[in-house]
């Protein structure tokens, strides 16, 4: 039989308001009763209804993770696997279900929009926005609190979470660069995305503060998945580069499958360093060199944000920028 709060209260001896201000994590209640009630909960294993809570507090203790992306990329690429596992520790540690929505193909885009004032979350998370994407602007013309996992290029004022994607590329190049390579190639992220162009921008910054010559036949666009850095790969290869960084791991692995098939040695004939950090990397032959980024921390730190950005009445809007690192290993 499942209890109710008079039982938690008859059970304890204070009253059933102070049993729900407790339930509610609300103040005005001493130190020994909160002791005493908890205790009680406990016990008789309680856990109040959802729909009863929802209907006193305003909240329903669900976050929706919004990703415009195919359900293809989403479950082939291991960064969105670390950082939904990210997002999903935080929900659990702060008692918030969680809700995943994958927007493509434009049907489900137009569907989701009907839900959004319905009361079936309290927020939302979102990753993976390219410069055109049109859900940004259906969030904010739903006046729902949510927090972007990534800069986006024309919206300034939105609470985000992202890596300093400039200083990351700048560091993977700079490597490259001390290590003695002069041709040094990219294969970059999607243009159309902020961490893509900033990507970019890094490795382009390097070469002109060393006197390098930014060669267009060396730059090539990926799209972040491994297929990508092969196929990219192959075509550089033909410009012979020394060194290729490739802006994310699943395009470096790609890219080092590519070399090997041309008979060539990693890093003998052409070094590869890649961008995430990605728990693979360190069982490629050779292990690759990269950029880390702590995708679960993000992750988790999104939840955290939305919280705030949910807590607070005001508008004030909450952006961290986490610097990257370098790991450094025998690919280059």
């Amino acid at each position: 039989m499942a209890h109710t709060l008079e039982d938690i209260a008859e059970k304890s001896g204070y009253s059933r308001s102070t049993v729900s201000r407790v339930i509610n994590g609300e103040p005005g209640v001493s130190k020994k009763a909160r002791q005493q009630i908890t205790k009680i909960i406990k016990e008789l294993n309680f856990h109040p209804n959802q729909a009863a809570r929802a209907l006193a507090t305003g909240k329903i203790n669900t976050i929706g993770l919004l990703i415009p992306e195919t359900v293809n990329f989403i479950f082939t690429d291991p960064y969105f696997q670390l950082l939904a596992q990210g997002i999903s520790k935080a929900c659990e540690n702060n008692d918030y279900a969680l809700l995943l929505w994958l927007t493509e193909p434009e049907i489900e885009r137009s569907s989701i929009k009907k839900y959004l004032n319905h009361g079936i979350v309290d927020g939302f998370i979102t990753a993976s926005i390219n410069f055109d994407e049109p859900m940004i602007d259906t969030l904010l013309q739903s006046n729902l609190p949510f927090v972007i996992i990534g800069r986006h290029a024309y919206e300034f004022d939105l609470n985000y979470v992202d890596l300093d994607n400039l200083a990351g590329a700048e560091l993977a190049t700079q490597h490259l660069v001390d290590r003695g390579y002069k041709r040094i190639a990219t294969i970059t992220g999607p243009q159309d995305m902020f961490a893509g162009e900033e990507r970019l921008t890094g490795y382009c910054n390097v070469l002109h503060a060393n006197g390098l010559v930014i060669e267009e036949n060396l730059i090539i666009e990926g799209d972040f998945l491994q297929e990508s850095g092969y196929t990219c790969a192959k075509k550089l290869l033909a410009f012979k580069p020394d060194a290729i960084f490739a802006a994310s791991d699943m395009m470096a692995i790609g890219a080092m499958n590519a070399i090997r098939e041309a008979e060539l040695h990693i890093p003998e004939d052409i070094a590869v360093i890649g961008f995430d950090n990605l728990p693979l990397t360190a069982q490629q032959k050779p292990p690759l060199t990269t950029i880390h980024q702590p995708i679960h921390q993000m992750g988790y730190l999104a939840v955290e944000t939305l919280l705030k950005v949910m807590d607070n009445p005001d508008g004030e809007v909450f952006q961290t920028i986490i610097r990257p690192s370098l790991v450094t290993r025998q690919s280059t």
